[in-house]
């Protein structure tokens, strides 16, 4: 009987975390209810309360999911493959591949991109417990190309024009599908475009050493 009732509260968690990630990535975190997200995961209103305590607690708990999602349905395993580079393409592909995921759970981006621009009172959490790790583990395998003489500056700004490349596919989708509308990129192009970013910055990464060393 208890392993039922557990059964049942896990299912309801689980419902209301989809649902409630789904609404607020389509509505934002001001404009969507906790109504729109109980009629989605069907359920009741008090059901977010005894679960999450209240709307801010169901929003903290959907973000904190999605890092385990994307884990399990994208890994990167860039600590589990040998070299450098092929480091950097594991980890460029599995971010292309959140950054055009447009199945169920498809909100998983688009939530993290939402709150970045339209940030809530849960943007430290997410910058510490979601932005932080992957941005470590681009950062360690940058340093590793850029080799042990690399300033922490040289590291910080790679990194980040590495990253930048990968999120401008989604923050300016609707920008590329209307520049180029014969070559509109979706889920079929990420290994190509992983390649392609790939390339491109190791070629960046080896001119910029190369630069730093003779400017020492």
């Amino acid at each position: 009987m208890i392993d039922k009732k557990r059964h049942e509260q896990r299912s309801t968690e689980r419902r209301l975390l989809e649902a409630a990630g789904e609404i607020f990535a389509q509505y934002g975190y001001q404009a969507a209810t906790i109504r729109q997200i109980c009629e989605r995961a069907g359920t009741n209103v008090a059901a977010v309360n005894y679960h999450f305590g209240d709307k801010q607690g169901l929003y903290m708990a959907v973000l904190r999911s999605v890092p385990k999602a994307h884990a399990i349905k994208y890994p990167a395993n860039s600590g589990k493959v040998a070299g450098a580079e092929r480091k950097l393409y594991a980890y460029v592909r599995s971010f292309l591949q959140r950054v055009f995921d447009n199945g169920r759970p498809g909100w998983h981006t688009k939530i993290i991109a939402r709150e970045m621009i339209e940030p809530t009172a849960a943007l430290d959490m997410l910058v510490e417990e979601v932005a932080r790790p992957l941005h470590e583990e681009l950062r360690a395998i940058v340093r590793e190309l850029l080799g042990p003489r690399a300033s922490d500056s040289a590291v910080r700004l790679c990194t980040l024009s590495i990253l930048s490349q990968c999120v401008y596919y989604h923050h300016a989708r609707a920008v590329i599908e209307r520049l180029y509308p014969e070559n509109k990129p979706a889920v079929k192009d990420v290994d190509r475009l992983a390649n392609h970013i790939t390339r491109f910055s190791l070629a960046a990464l080896k001119a910029y050493a190369q630069r730093e060393e003779a400017e020492r």
